[in-house]
């Protein structure tokens, strides 16, 4: 900035700025609180108290009589004995320099919560899971249950029940693992705060299996995006009715649903390609391919390319959740993060009826039909509930 100073009288201010590569803006800025810092002390204002009256005032606060009074009541008391010693105004002012002005009702301390960092560099390192609403007959609602593998975006299961339970939480997470064949030490789970992700059901399954455990802060609402995300995607779609008339009907538009999002769907985070073309690794073959077709075409008419050789979109080496930057700080794992609960309790699952709850119950039977059934193009098919 003294640079800018002495040359700006002779080549002037926007060229001395361009020379330091500095912009005007912030030149003018800093050279006004420069000023500002070299004023003169302001005077004395003729009406200001004296210190004495400002220090009888403060007796008379904070005098035994008065101490647990506010200012108002002090200004009204003395004014009916025939006293005036300031304003009301005032009076909280010098309070206020003698830092004696505070709220004292109890005020609730929210704790600082650690912001949750997770980054996924491959498929099944990083799933985030989550429950939303779907309308049904005469007020009801019915909950769907999602996990979402945040790599690829692919859905690797779901479930749709008739109301939220921690217990149809865990074996919906077991089967995914199951189903994919997931090494559950290299997986980290990531999912908001509700009662089925804090459960001790759900704790004692990750503490047990070694899942790495992640939940969003308290009154967040973008640290668990890419379920949102999901969810916005199913309630925005064209054929989403808005509300079901009956459970099977729900449930059999949601099945059509997540075969259409992981296998039709293009994603624009993930390249325009489909989450099951991510999840199975086929987008680097398909990105071969569209790369050959954008060369034949950038050889027959380069002209038509002023910005160079075209690429296609690619999908990305990382995916993050909450990217950490100079103002975030990164989340470690802790030992004994989950530990396990104390036994000798009963079943730690245990919540009620099974089948009444469960859109498809899942058998050993069911089970292998699942996994000998033909997918399309080769890739797996969704998990469906459990």
């Amino acid at each position: 900035m003294t640079i800018v100073d002495e040359h700006a009288p002779e080549v002037g201010v926007a060229p001395a700025c361009r020379a330091v590569d500095v912009s005007r803006a912030t030149w003018y800025r800093r050279r006004k609180k420069y000023a500002a810092r070299h004023l003169a002390p302001r005077s004395r204002p003729p009406r200001r108290l004296s210190d004495t009256e400002r220090e009888r005032i403060v007796n008379i606060l904070c005098s035994d009589e008065f101490v647990d009074r506010s200012p108002r009541a002090v200004y009204a008391i003395l004014l009916e004995r025939g006293e005036y010693r300031c304003s009301v105004r005032t009076m909280y002012r010098i309070l206020a320099e003698q830092k004696a002005v505070r709220e004292r009702r109890p005020q609730r301390k929210h704790p600082q919560y650690a912001v949750p960092i997770c980054c996924a560099r491959r498929p099944n390192d990083l799933w985030s899971w989550d429950i939303t609403k779907l309308a049904g007959p005469h007020r009801t609602w019915f909950s769907l249950y999602v996990i979402l593998d945040v790599y690829s975006r692919f859905v690797v299961s779901w479930l749709l029940a008739r109301r939220e339970s921690a217990f149809l939480a865990t074996r919906l997470i077991e089967q995914a693992i199951q189903v994919h064949d997931v090494d559950p030490t290299h997986l980290t789970i990531h999912a908001d705060r509700g009662a089925p992700m804090r459960a001790k059901s759900t704790t004692q399954l990750m503490a047990d299996l070694g899942i790495e455990r992640s939940h969003s802060r308290p009154r967040v609402s973008n640290d668990n995006p890419f379920s949102e995300a999901q969810f916005k995607t199913l309630k925005y779609c064209p054929q989403y009715p808005g509300s079901f008339a009956i459970y099977e009907a729900a449930k059999s538009w949601s099945g059509s649903f997540f075969d259409w999002y992981n296998h039709d769907h293009r994603h624009e985070g993930i390249g325009l390609f489909t989450p099951a073309d991510v999840y199975t690794g086929r987008h680097l073959q398909l990105t071969r391919a569209r790369q050959r077709v954008l060369d034949d075409a950038y050889a027959a008419h380069p002209e038509r390319f002023v910005r160079g050789r075209p690429t296609p979109p690619v999908v990305p080496d990382e995916v993050w959740i909450n990217q950490p930057n100079q103002t975030t700080l990164s989340l470690t794992r802790r030992s004994g993060q989950a530990p396990a609960l104390p036994g000798g309790r009963g079943d730690p699952r245990g919540e009620g009826p099974r089948l009444p709850l469960v859109a498809a119950p899942q058998t050993p039977a069911h089970a292998a039909v699942i996994q000998r059934r033909e997918t399309r193009n080769g890739h797996p098919k969704v998990a469906t509930s459990a």
